[in-house]
């Protein structure tokens, strides 16, 4: 595990654990931490920490665009 200290201009009115939720739900967008990872880095379980993503703009679903089209492609070849 890495320390790190980070000094905050005064003018930003952030809390530290709103300082972690932001590094946390940044870290689970760009594919570095796993949700559990992330949820635990910001102090919160994975469903509270999935629920709070939306408000940081982030989705739940992880998933890129190339990963979609991908698999929309194959569920219009899927036959039943």
């Amino acid at each position: 595990m890495k320390i790190l200290t980070v000094k905050i201009p005064s003018t930003v009115e952030l809390d530290e654990s709103e300082l972690l939720l932001i590094l946390a739900s940044k870290l689970y967008e760009k594919g570095k931490l796993s949700l559990g990872q992330a949820a635990e880095l910001a102090g919160f379980s994975k469903r509270a920490f999935a629920e709070i993503l939306g408000r940081y703009g982030v989705s739940v679903f992880n998933y890129s665009a190339d990963d979609l089209d991908r698999d929309l492609e194959n569920a219009k070849n899927y036959s039943v």
